[in-house]
């Protein structure tokens, strides 16, 4: 009997035509909004439902079906491989269905828009654009210097596919790039690389910090006091990989004492930011409501990254995006 691919039934009406295409000697079920499988017409609890691979599209998201969608997984009587749109897996459901023996291949396709927001946003403060606007409402007629990227080092804390992506970018405008990754052999567009116990060594020499690592046990609070005493004065900070790397309060002495000039951030500790939480009025914080993911050509990555993995799976292929179980709180 063949292998038997479950997903979405919302999923399979946006791929359903694409995946015909190429005639994979699969069985493929859907499951509802409700966390129920369709197996050979027939409703199936999880409980009863033996799946080899399992695919989460964003469209769970869209439909406010991801949390029935955990359920279902963490019930389902066997299950082989989950394919999820999910980039970080800090969710503890990602943990309890690794504990119980699921492959998890994480997604990629967020790497450029990510690496693209990161560029605009460090541009927008490198660069005096809103000063250049007032000067044009005022018709005022001055030079405004800019730094360059050229002339900045930067310091990426995570060198998946979105650290990697932000460092091409960065190198390409010439800036120099150190990384911080689990391991310290070389890699492609970095100039030094370390592990996350050289992050504070690393910090006196960056310009612009770059947090695109897992949350995880060993990296929860890793910008801290200690980091922000140890930052080069003046540095942009970034974050795009989840709020609980920072330590806020420690970031806000940072930034009142001008350790830090300015800080990006795009993911928080509590998700929508509560509206009394002081970042959001503080003058050197720009927010966006975790939105980097955003672009126009994720929804397509993420289509031909499942595309791509499940004819691999069919042909016992190596799986593209695997994540390592110690990655996973």
């Amino acid at each position: 009997m063949p292998p038997t691919l479950a997903m979405y039934d919302a999923a399979l009406a946006h791929i359903g035509d694409r995946l015909n295409v190429l005639k994979l000697d699969l069985n493929v079920v859907t499951f509802d909004k409700n966390g129920q499988y369709m197996i050979d017409g027939t409703p199936t609890p999880p409980e009863e439902a033996e799946i080899d691979y399992l695919w989460f599209s964003q469209s769970l998201n869209a439909d406010k079906a991801f949390p029935a969608a955990c359920d279902m997984a963490l019930r389902t009587k066997s299950l082989g491989i989950l394919q999820t749109f999910n980039a970080g897996l800090d969710n503890p459901f990602y943990s309890k269905l690794s504990a119980k023996g699921v492959r998890i291949l994480n997604s990629s396709a967020q790497g450029i828009a990510i690496a693209e927001y990161v560029m605009g946003q460090t541009l927008a403060v490198l660069q005096p654009i809103e000063e250049q606007r007032r000067m044009q409402a005022a018709k005022e007629w001055r030079v405004t210097r800019f730094r360059e990227i050229s002339r900045t080092h930067w310091l990426i804390a995570g060198f998946g596919p979105i650290g990697s992506a932000v460092a091409a970018r960065a190198k390409a405008f010439g800036a120099e790039i150190s990384v911080l990754r689990r391991s310290n052999k070389p890699s492609e567009n970095a100039d030094r690389v370390g592990v996350l116990a050289d992050a504070d060594a690393f910090a006196k020499d960056a310009d612009v910090i770059v947090l695109a690592c897992p949350l995880n046990d060993a990296t929860r609070g890793m910008c801290g006091e200690s980091f922000f005493q140890a930052a080069k004065p003046g540095a942009i900070l970034v974050n795009i990989a989840r709020g609980g790397l920072i330590d806020d309060a420690a970031l806000i002495r940072a930034l009142d004492d001008e350790r830090i000039s300015s800080a990006v951030l795009d993911v928080f500790h509590t998700e929508p930011l509560p509206e009394s939480d002081p970042l959001w009025t503080h003058p050197k914080v720009r927010i966006t409501p975790h939105t980097s993911f955003a672009g126009d050509g994720v929804q397509a990555r993420w289509d031909a990254l499942f595309l791509d993995n499940i004819q691999r799976f069919a042909k016992g292929e190596t799986l593209l995006q695997e994540v390592d179980p110690r990655d996973i709180i």
